[in-house]
């Protein structure tokens, strides 16, 4: 009617066509909005990609009115009709439809409805990235009032960024002036939205804030991303995960390209290598993917985790334990894995110390089994995840893991199949390390319990060392020692002082108490043999390494004999035999003090 009135005034309803135009509309128009989901859409989120439906929905029902004109024209149904009409119409559907629909946004805008948002205090918020990921943290912010924040501006380093406004709010300048804007702006929090910022901008920053005694909280990392869980809820407090001593190592998540359309078993897949193993393969479409493990809880939680993530991999869970020989038979029987990630193994070095039967019966034993079980059912490539535990050996654990090294390389000259090993040291925030115990202590009041003062360690997030580790399989032919580049190592006790200050404590809240070293236990851990042959690789964070490594000599069951019998200076009697460099701790056979 609009479209009629601009054109012929307010003779428009004696026009012949008018009734006729006005039948078609409401028939045509509703019928097109539906099908374009005009009537499904939530308008108070409305976004630009809504808008853009409305004008593709109106401009297809105008076309088919179009249609509807031309032929009721040509066939003498109207004698004339005006060609204005129809653009009017159009203008007007869109300015009409659009405009009533956007208002609805316009009205549920934050900056409207922020005043009378929940109770409560209005936090002063500081967000410390300007990119991507700031912008989406901002957002959700403001479409949030209930959350009663207030983002005060951005920082960010990009020069070209400075002055800027996204979203209503200015970036304010670089990184340099976290602690001006605390002080001026009465911050209460500042949210870190870098996830692929270097661990130094995030530890500088951190460390600002907990100067100024104001909380800070960080993204999620780059491969946690991947999940698409990004929101405000998942902002969590400042973790030493993201404050390594060196840039963290990140890469194209396509690291596993080579499982792509086939299956793959991963054995330990409830722990924390073994799950981001799983959840970085699920990323890379195999054909299959096999979850093995012992515990039936963290299998059951790594299942749920993995079935949610936006890649679609048919799963197997099985419960099985590795040094069950006919059991992980009849397993990579069924199934034919063509790859095979060995992760399952017992870490815990004064543990196995105290249990050193379990560190041979599952941690050699248990790989044995693995190997036959892959060699007879014709898997093709096999990863063994190692230790730098296993470098010039104190620990039945660490020997243990040399042992289960040796097998896998015998197997892989033997067979000429691609079955390699990889090494690297800690990993940081997997379940039992150093840094939830820490985490655990200062929640408690301390204090912070550290074997020795200068024991150091080299560490790594457990993402990039999966991702490394993915690299490296696909690198193998058959035989070979990878090692990671862990850069320097770290000393415990610079960890902790940096963890209690995150923490937002002060030295001299949270003491430190030095216990001395445990059996087992050395002051500094290597990641290869003296005398070992470096090599570079194709990727500058993995190396191939060439050692004196012996065959297995020892029979495997002389080990699950002095095993059974809990013979423990057989079993180091046998360690000794098969690994040169493995030299017994003194007094480490278990006290009731230990």
């Amino acid at each position: 009617m609009g479209a009629f009135l601009l054109r012929f005034d307010w003779f428009f309803a004696s026009r012949p066509e008018f009734l006729p135009f006005v039948i078609a509309a409401l028939v045509v128009k509703p019928a097109v909005f539906m099908g374009f989901g005009l009537y499904g859409r939530y308008w108070k989120y409305a976004s630009v990609s809504d808008l853009l439906v409305v004008v593709v929905g109106v401009t297809a029902a105008s076309l088919l009115l179009g249609v509807i004109v031309v032929v009721a024209v040509s066939g003498r149904v109207i004698n004339e009709f005006s060609r204005s009409v129809l653009l009017i119409d159009w203008l007007l559907t869109v300015v009409a439809v659009g405009g009533l629909r956007f208002t609805i946004r316009l009205w549920n805008d934050p900056s409207i409805t922020r005043a009378a948002a929940g109770a409560g205090p209005i936090r002063n918020v500081l967000i410390a990235g300007a990119g991507a990921a700031g912008a989406a943290v901002l957002r959700e912010i403001q479409r949030n009032p209930g959350l009663r924040l207030n983002v005060v501006g951005l920082l960010d380093d990009d020069p070209v960024k400075r002055g800027k406004r996204i979203h209503g709010v200015r970036v304010l300048g670089g990184l340099a002036r976290v602690a001006d804007v605390i002080t001026a702006d009465a911050i209460h929090e500042v949210i870190i939205a870098m996830p692929t910022a270097p661990g130094g901008t995030i530890r500088r920053v951190a460390q600002t804030c907990a100067a100024a005694n104001v909380i800070s909280r960080t993204l999620p990392g780059m491969f946690e991303l991947l999940d698409g869980r990004v929101s405000v809820s998942r902002l969590r407090g400042v973790d030493i995960t993201d404050l390594l001593r060196r840039t963290e190592i990140l890469g194209p998540v396509d690291a596993a390209h080579y499982v792509s359309g086939r299956g793959v078993l991963v054995t330990g897949a409830g722990g924390s290598i073994g799950l981001e193993l799983c959840r970085q393969v699920a990323h890379a479409g195999p054909r299959q993917l096999i979850l093995l493990g012992h515990g039936e809880n963290s299998l059951f939680e790594a299942e749920h985790q993995l079935r949610a993530l936006p890649a679609d991999v048919p799963l197997e869970v099985v419960v099985a334990d590795v040094r069950d020989r006919d059991r992980i038979r009849q397993i990579f029987e069924r199934y034919r894995p063509s790859i095979v990630f060995h992760a399952a193994a017992h870490k815990h070095v004064p543990m196995m110390e105290r249990n050193p039967e379990e560190a041979i019966t599952n941690n050699v034993l248990g790989t044995a089994n693995v190997v036959a079980a892959a060699l007879e059912s014709g898997t093709a490539r096999l990863v063994l995840i190692s230790t730098d535990k296993a470098v010039e050996p104190r620990s039945m654990m660490g020997t243990s893991k040399r042992v289960a090294e040796q097998i896998v390389m015998q197997a892989a000259r033997r067979s000429g199949r691609a079955f390699t090993v990889v090494r690297f040291g800690n990993v940081l925030g997997s379940r039992g390390s150093v840094v939830p115990h820490f985490k655990r202590q200062i929640e408690a009041g301390g204090p912070i319990t550290i074997t020795h003062p200068e024991v150091t360690r080299f560490f790594m997030t457990i993402p990039e060392a999966v991702h490394l580790v993915l690299q490296a399989g696909g690198m193998a032919h058959g035989g070979e020692l990878f090692v990671l580049n862990m850069g320097q190592p770290v000393r415990i006790t610079d960890l902790a002082r940096d963890l209690i200050a995150l923490s937002g404590y002060s030295p001299e809240e949270i003491e430190i108490v030095y216990t001395g070293l445990r059996p087992g236990e050395k002051l500094e851990e290597r990641l290869w043999d003296t005398g070992a042959e470096i090599e570079p690789t194709t990727h500058p964070d993995i190396l191939r390494v060439t050692e004196h490594n012996e065959d297995p000599r020892v029979p495997l069951e002389r080990f699950a004999e002095a095993a059974r019998r809990g013979d423990r200076l057989q079993l180091e009697m046998l360690l000794a035999q098969q690994v040169s460099t493995y030299v017994p701790p003194r007094g480490s056979a278990p006290t009731t003090a230990d």
